[in-house]
């Protein structure tokens, strides 16, 4: 079965697709390979994420949650606030300035989960980071 490779600057880690989110995790297959920066929640608590701006994604409920587990990818495919995808790294609460969101689970980091303090740690202090996400056999 394919997984993901996710890349954080020098740091790398290994991503499993998850199930139950058929059509969430087709869709962000369709984004792959995925370059972009990575940059530190300003609402969410312990998590980074992706901005895609006015982007909208076409996708039912799927695994919803407001508090993914550390390792855990989920994406929010726009409405209320902007589409991104957000990685958490520690305790997540999902919102935005308009309140609680919930976002479609579609991948958990199984490989490199130590990575994971460093990752926030980087993206709080240091800034955006250069983000890859790419699936790979395996």
């Amino acid at each position: 079965m394919a997984s993901l490779r996710i890349t954080i600057g020098d740091l790398h880690c290994t991503a499993r697709w998850v199930d139950g989110a058929p059509r969430t995790v087709a869709a962000i297959r369709a984004l792959l390979p995925l370059d972009a920066r990575l940059i530190h929640v300003r609402w969410s608590g312990e998590g980074t994420w992706v901005p895609f701006g006015d982007a909208h994604l076409d996708l039912p409920a799927e695994r919803a949650t407001s508090h993914p587990a550390p390792g855990d990818l989920i994406i929010y495919p726009g409405g209320l606030s902007e589409c991104e995808i957000l990685l958490a790294y520690g305790a997540v609460d999902f919102s935005s300035k308009v309140g609680q969101l919930a976002g479609n689970h579609f991948a958990t980091i199984t490989d490199g989960r130590e990575h994971l303090p460093e990752i926030g740690r980087r993206c709080l202090w240091e800034g955006a980071q250069p983000l890859r996400i790419e699936e790979v056999d395996g």
